[in-house]
């Protein structure tokens, strides 16, 4: 107990240090933390006056925005795309904190019969029987939605899958969909489903072919506000925020 009020008092004197006055902070940053970053977002402005302009989307839709060279002092992206940026140069020495992975499942709309998703048949069974899937448009370069698409193939349903698909932008759209009734079962992260009211999980994607994806903060060098980006990380990655992460699907990131 006095190690975790040491952690959360330590956290809480790095978020008052910051300047009131602060800037807004520039963050690109990718869907699938977009729930959970606004409820961090929302107690870490009233606790330092730091404000935010976020710019979201997909892991594809984030390579192309970035190469606009579009400014930002901190980017939340997938641990392929970090992986990407670091290799580039442009990224500060040091600054990548992991933050958490996070796997895709089966969401249906709250009320609704839930489907078997236990297995690799079962899951299969509920994609035939379903009358239509939402999912993150590959052409969007979403991760989810990429794995999904391969995977309907797998299954030998791409086509079947295709034909009753409801496209989206990104996840929590695809959730959206569901809770607002225009899509029986979305394939999203869990992450994103968590994020959305009027849905739950059906269940994770079964063992065998659940695929993590692993989310990471680095700070880019052309940052003009370093420390508020690196207070955030650290907020980001205190002891006192890993059961939000939890909350919201997340699991510690593994190597």
């Amino acid at each position: 107990m006095l190690r975790r009020i040491l952690s959360l008092i330590a956290i809480a004197s790095t978020l008052v240090a910051m300047p009131a006055t602060a800037a807004d902070l520039k963050v690109i940053s990718a869907g699938a933390v977009r729930g959970l970053l606004a409820q961090i977002i929302e107690d870490y402005t009233r606790q330092t006056g730091q404000k935010f302009d976020f710019t979201i989307g997909t892991t594809g839709q984030l390579r192309n925005i970035i190469a606009t060279g579009q400014h930002a002092d901190l980017i939340i992206a997938s641990a392929p795309l970090m992986g990407e940026l670091e290799k580039t140069g442009k990224m500060m020495p040091g600054s990548r904190a992991d933050l958490g992975r996070v796997g895709i499942g089966v969401t249906v709309r709250e009320g609704a019969a839930v489907p078997n998703v236990s297995t690799p048949d079962a899951l299969k069974n509920a994609l035939i029987a379903a009358r239509s899937v939402a999912y993150t448009d590959p052409a969007e370069g979403g991760t989810s939605g990429i794995y999904f698409n391969n995977l309907a193939d797998k299954f030998g349903i791409g086509d079947a899958v295709r034909k009753k698909a409801v496209l989206t932008k990104g996840g929590r759209e695809a959730a959206i969909e569901v809770a607002e009734g225009r899509a029986e079962l979305a394939i999203v992260f869990m992450s994103e489903s968590a994020a959305v009211k009027g849905v739950k999980l059906a269940g994770p994607l079964p063992g065998p072919l659940q695929d993590y994806s692993v989310y990471a903060a680095a700070i880019p060098a052309s940052s003009t506000d370093a420390a508020a980006a690196r207070a955030f990380i650290a907020a980001l990655t205190s002891p006192a925020m890993a059961e939000r992460w939890r909350a919201n699907g997340f699991e510690p990131p593994t190597r």
